[in-house]
């Protein structure tokens, strides 16, 4: 078993893999500022560092600790947010990853896993589905950060020896996921229908996406985490689905007569999105398992469920 260090871990995505980590016999840190995590979705098995990846206070953590693995899963993932201030989304993603990286190859990792973007990165795509070889002009400073990401991994795999793996991930959901935030169109609507609330289309809703289970996402983590795979790799369906059919699909699950509204399009969003996962199912034996429907179904019952 190893000693995993994982960033963002009260996060969505984030605790999800600690949790699974934990099952599995890991020792796991979490280091998570709280900005968009929570208290509750930290694992009681771990060890928490209340720390922005950006601080000083990370080298004090790493020599301390010292771990073998670091699932790095902070970061600043609203493109809309990126557009208004990509200052902020470069200080956190950019600067906050290099941080991450020296400290590093400061303190003997083995393995770095990042949670890279299989939709942001690719901009407006030509091939559908794209895979990994796809032109990368990103539409906005969420693409461009984790793009520039995943550059710095390659440095420092040439220069310092350091192992990585970057899951190019395509839209996640599922329990956890904030329902009041501006990333993750599943959780709003599902946020807005509980609440008898019209959900609101972005433009014509004809945008595509590839959605994605979060538990398919943490079994690619733990591929990742055991397979020596070096390099990147899309995580995703292969399967493009329109918001507009996203929503029908949600009032069936739903049982509601909701409908939704359309609002103005929104910068920095891409038109058509869908990625080609066959390198992932040839590298770490992975392909999705739980399909759209199901996943739906699964995270309309998580956030009907009062908590406790």
């Amino acid at each position: 078993m190893s000693k995993i260090i994982v960033t963002g871990g009260a996060g969505f995505i984030g605790s999800h893999i600690a949790d699974r980590y934990i099952r599995e016999g890991h020792e796991v840190i979490v280091i998570d500022d709280l900005s968009t995590g929570r208290k509750e979705n930290i694992n009681p098995g771990v060890r928490f560092y209340y720390v922005d990846i950006r601080d000083k206070e990370i080298e004090a953590i790493f020599r301390k600790e010292r771990p073998e693995i670091v699932n790095h899963h902070a970061a600043q993932m609203d493109v809309r947010r990126s557009t208004e201030n990509p200052v902020f989304d470069a200080e956190v993603n950019i600067l906050g990853t290099i941080n991450l990286l020296e400290n590093s190859v400061k303190n003997g990792v083995k393995r770095f896993i990042f949670a890279s973007s299989g939709g942001a990165i690719y901009g407006e795509q030509k091939d559908f589905p794209a895979g990994e070889e796809h032109p990368n002009f990103p539409l906005s400073p969420y693409g461009v950060s984790k793009l520039a990401g995943e550059k710095y991994l390659h440095y420092y795999r040439e220069n310092f020896g350091l192992k990585y793996t970057s899951l190019r991930y395509s839209n996640v959901y599922g329990p956890r996921q904030n329902p009041e935030g501006e990333a993750g169109v599943v959780a709003i609507f599902i946020g807005r229908i509980i609440k008898n609330k019209e959900p609101v289309i972005n433009g014509d809703g004809e945008q595509t996406r590839d959605y994605v289970y979060v538990d398919d996402v943490v079994h690619a983590n733990i591929r990742a985490t055991i397979r020596d795979s070096d390099g990147f790799l899309n995580i995703g369906t292969g399967i493009e689905t329109s918001v507009n059919t996203l929503l029908k699909k949600l009032i069936e699950v739903t049982g509601t007569g909701i409908k939704g509204m359309h609002g103005p399009p929104k910068k920095g969003e891409q038109r058509r999105s869908v990625i080609d996962c066959g390198r992932a199912k040839s590298l770490l034996g992975w392909e999705p398992e739980i399909s759209l429907e199901k996943g739906l179904s699964k995270t309309v019952d998580y956030f009907r469920t009062p908590a406790l």
